[in-house]
């Protein structure tokens, strides 16, 4: 019998990439009470949503030797810097800038980390989120949050 690499390669890595987010959920929480199912503590829910991870990824990582898959495109760094800088930036400019401004933001920079762009879908779902945003954590929960510039 001679020993076959993976026959989905994006499969097999989503699969480890899986297991390793599972996994470390669960190392993170060891240090915090578990409690019971009925009296939960702080360790229950990341221990057991981890551990749910790291068999969904067993599963992956399985079905990767199985069934035949797709080969994993090459990749650009841009969507890795775009992100999480849109991420940054939104934060960076809540404040200032206050909720609308940093919610188109973030939505337009992270946009022009794809690889297709589609200004108008962007334009809209930054209106709806910055609308959304507003509605729900200034108007429904009542966070003090900026909603416009110098607020």
């Amino acid at each position: 019998m001679t020993l076959r690499g993976p026959r989905a390669p994006k499969d097999f890595w989503a699969g480890l990439l899986f297991i390793g987010i599972g996994v470390g959920f669960a190392l993170a929480a060891r240090h915090y009470p578990m409690g019971t199912t009925v009296r939960m503590g702080p360790a229950y829910f990341p221990t057991v949503v981890g551990g749910l991870l790291a068999v969904l990824g067993l599963i992956i990582l399985g079905n990767a030797f199985v069934r035949e898959g797709p080969a994993v495109p090459r990749s650009s760094l841009r969507p890795f810097l775009l992100v999480p800088l849109a991420v940054v930036l939104f934060g960076l400019l809540l404040k200032p800038g206050g909720l609308v401004l940093a919610s188109v933001v973030l939505v337009v920079v992270g946009a022009l980390g794809g690889s297709e762009i589609r200004w108008k879908e962007v334009v809209v779902l930054g209106v709806l989120l910055a609308a959304f945003s507003v509605a729900t954590f200034v108007k429904g929960l009542g966070l003090p949050i900026p909603v416009w510039p110098g607020e």
